[in-house]
């Protein structure tokens, strides 16, 4: 697979705890307290309260273990419903793009590493300058795709620029059809703006359907070929929006789906590879045998 995209979490920010050391408790509080301390202790069943102290230090030890127990796989659970529900929030509060907008004109792989000074460095070199001008990035995704798995990706785009992908969601308000869980619908669009330059825009298809060319897409990916002949290689960079109905991990799922649809996985033979090549291909063509259902079972089947 050429999608390795990162996922950068920002760390908040620490602020160094001095801990203060307390002066000694004065002797006669001590002394005023002991008495009642010990009585209580003989109604426990000890001879005074340092007996009783000792009696219990391995229960109150356990306590405190029990107390401060935090079990991983919850919190992260806890954490990813959070995040999946700030993202839902921030999702009711985009609009759409204002016609009179200006278009920006594309980046080129020039807009992002001289193009002149990686020429006379190898593959893996502008592998390695590729990863670190995008590692601190917040939502970014990056990869080096091999020309061979770009080409097949890019033969099946240019006739099949658009699809659909289901993305499983526990609140999704579309479900597929039978049993399964239910899943939220994307739209994938391809975009060919420059002889060296390829989008892929996804939106969810809620959005796309409300408004059209004007909608946001919650991720957009471009691939830049300027390298694909002499290097082998193409230079692909990614954003998941701020505002994005979808967490950056949903969006590589989505990116995952969106390689396995159109031929990019190195076995193209397999019987689920041709079944959603023929799927993409009925989906363009308008064939009514394009099946939801069909397309809910091969995007989450584990074989390639």
């Amino acid at each position: 697979m050429f999608l390795r995209p990162r996922c950068f979490f920002r760390t908040a920010k620490v602020t160094p705890v001095r801990f203060v050391a307390y002066k000694a408790i004065d002797k006669d509080v001590i002394a005023r307290y002991k008495e009642k301390l010990d009585r209580k202790a003989r109604e426990l069943g000890a001879a005074d309260a340092e007996q009783l102290k000792e009696k219990l230090k391995d229960e109150i030890e356990k306590k405190k273990l029990e107390m401060n127990k935090i079990d991983p796989l919850k919190e992260l659970e806890a954490f990813e419903k959070t995040q999946q529900k700030t993202v839902r929030n921030k999702a009711k509060e985009r609009s759409p793009i204002d016609p009179s907008t200006p278009k920006d004109p594309y980046k080129t792989l020039n807009s992002y590493l001289d193009l002149k000074k990686i020429k006379g460095l190898k593959a893996d070199e502008i592998e390695f300058l590729w990863r670190l001008r995008f590692q601190k990035g917040e939502n970014t995704l990056s990869a080096v795709v091999p020309t061979n798995t770009f080409e097949r990706l890019h033969k099946n785009a240019i006739k099949n620029p658009t699809f659909v992908l289901p993305l499983p969601r526990e609140d999704a308000q579309v479900e597929g059809e039978g049993k399964g869980d239910p899943v939220e619908i994307h739209f994938v669009q391809w975009n060919f703006v420059g002889p060296n330059t390829t989008h892929v825009l996804i939106t969810s298809l809620a959005e796309y359907k409300l408004h059209k060319e004007y909608a946001r897409p919650h991720t957009t990916v471009m691939f830049h070929q300027e390298l694909k002949e002499d290097k082998g290689i193409v230079m692909m960079n990614g954003q998941v929006e701020k505002d994005s109905p979808v967490t950056l991990q949903e969006a590589q799922l989505l990116l995952l789906n969106v390689q396995r649809f159109y031929g990019g996985l190195a076995k193209t033979t397999s019987e689920s590879s041709q079944k959603r090549l023929e799927l993409l291909r009925k989906f363009n063509s308008g064939d009514p045998a394009f099946s939801m259902g069909e397309l809910i079972e091969l995007a989450q089947s584990m074989e390639n």
